[in-house]
């Protein structure tokens, strides 16, 4: 197989990214070197969207000609861009199926690969114009998905060890509603939960949506499973809390506002905010150089 044009493509998407840059996340610790030992241990917190959420996702997707993964993929970017204050250049790493021809399509095995996902935001772009990017942007790299990720980095003279793009990753997993009736040569396959999975952190910080059709309710879900090297249990409990609001903003009348105005900071801790500053201020008597 020619990969001469996926080659060129891969070189021209990833043009001017700095690869070894590291988003500038909240993080409790940093590394010291990026060859330091690691743990593996994972600090998690793991979200489930209320059904109206839910309900809003779906239909935006639909109504919108999305796949789940491109709009999950496109309010993590806003949130990326949020978090790491106002960060426009992101490129994270998520995972292909890998089934590029079509005998590969129906084949028991493990053909996956994982790939760089660099999108360009705008902070004037409301979610509308996030999206038609980010579709963009998957469609094109499906395309050229088949070019191994060893090539992509051996074309631009870097290895994994220094790469961080492979440290943040994103997935969104539906599961199939027959699931629980697979068997294979007579022996039933039982269904294993994806929480069973959580306890060790491949990634420095992940974000996998889960979707389950089969639920009565709360069909959306998704988990935070990052690196406790770097995360406290508390801290990420927060990154997720600012995660659903940010979710629940853009999902609300307010979705046409510009990703620049999506606001990271949750209402009690603007009303807390609030009343510490009324309260001072309240309290303030003839304070300063001079008194009259």
């Amino acid at each position: 197989m020619d990969m001469t044009l996926s080659q060129e493509f891969w070189l021209l998407e990833l043009k001017g990214y700095n690869l070894t840059h590291q988003l500038s996340l909240p993080v409790d610790r940093q590394r010291s070197s990026t060859d330091q030992q690691r743990s593996g241990l994972a600090s998690t917190a793991q979200i489930t969207f209320r059904d109206e959420i839910c309900a809003s996702f779906l239909h935006y997707a639909s109504s919108h000609h999305l796949t789940l993964f491109q709009l999950g993929l496109s309010i993590f970017y806003v949130f990326l861009f949020k978090l790491t204050h106002g960060q426009t250049d992101l490129c994270i790493s998520s995972i292909n199926a890998n089934r590029h021809q079509s005998e590969l399509v129906n084949m028991i095995g493990m053909f996956v690969s994982t790939l760089p996902y660099r999108a360009e935001l705008d902070p004037h772009w409301s979610l509308d114009e996030v999206v038609k990017h980010v579709r963009e942007k998957c469609l094109s790299i499906l395309e050229h998905s088949h070019y191994p990720l060893q090539h992509i980095l051996s074309d631009l003279h870097l290895t994994q060890s220094n790469v961080s793009f492979l440290e943040t990753m994103f997935d969104f997993i539906t599961i199939s509603k027959n699931v629980s009736g697979l068997s294979l040569n007579g022996v039933k396959l039982q269904e294993v939960s994806l929480n069973q999975s959580y306890g060790m952190a491949k990634f420095d910080f992940s974000l996998n949506f889960i979707y389950n059709p089969s639920l009565d309710d709360n069909h959306l879900s998704c988990s935070f499973v990052c690196s406790c090297d770097l995360f406290d249990e508390t801290t990420l409990t927060m990154i997720g809390r600012r995660f659903q609001y940010v979710l629940e903003q853009l999902f609300s009348l307010k979705s046409s506002i510009f990703i620049s105005k999506v606001d990271l900071i949750l209402p009690e801790e603007v009303e807390e905010r609030e009343a510490v500053m009324f309260h001072r201020l309240e309290n303030i008597i003839n304070e300063g150089m001079f008194s009259f």
